[in-house]
């Protein structure tokens, strides 16, 4: 009964609500997976020590994509004078970054955290790349779409390991405890 000035449950009228139900958490969680095997597949061609650098291929050839092909001259002038100088240490950085990032994406743990890294993996990749001749640059803008789908519904929390972890570190009132909370 729903007369003038009772009040009403906003929830139950809002036609407009997304569905929380199980198609909608079997859809984030696959976006999750799927994303952290994008990522786990794209490190198969980074390969150590050089990273291509002898050879002008692999993570070599596209980190180099920035300085022939710029995008942003601030991004250029760090590729050219910073990273390319120091290649081999940025090629294991990227190495661990990219792993880190599908391996935690894949279990779904510390998922905002990770959808934040892989914000900023993409956007270095973009930089890197958005010039290049036949680079589909669509490709770049879903990766930043997926990621934050991730980020904005901590798609961790279905199906993967923060999903498990949270009730827990709820329950405990330390630093590590409210920063796992935070970036879950």
């Amino acid at each position: 009964m729903t007369g003038i000035g009772t009040p009403v449950n906003a929830r139950a009228l809002d036609v407009n609500a997304i569905a929380a139900g199980r198609p909608t958490r079997v859809v984030l969680a696959a976006v999750r997976i799927a994303v952290g095997l994008m990522w786990l597949q794209n490190v198969n061609w980074k390969r150590p020590p050089d990273f291509g650098q002898e050879a002008g291929n692999g993570l070599y050839q596209y980190t180099n994509y920035a300085v022939e092909n710029p995008v942003l001259a601030p991004f250029t002038w760090l590729v050219q004078n910073v990273i390319l100088p120091n290649f081999a240490l940025f090629g294991w950085a990227v190495l661990f970054a990219e792993f880190c990032l599908g391996a935690f994406l894949l279990v779904g743990l510390l998922t905002r955290f990770w959808a934040i890294v892989g914000i900023l993996q993409t956007i270095a990749i973009t930089l890197s790349v958005l010039n290049t001749p036949m680079e589909w640059h669509w490709s770049y803008y879903l990766m930043f779409a997926a990621q934050f789908v991730i980020l904005a519904t901590a798609a961790g929390r279905v199906t993967g390991v923060d999903g498990l972890l949270r009730p827990r570190w709820s329950l405990r009132s330390g630093p590590v405890a409210r920063l796992a909370m935070a970036v879950s």
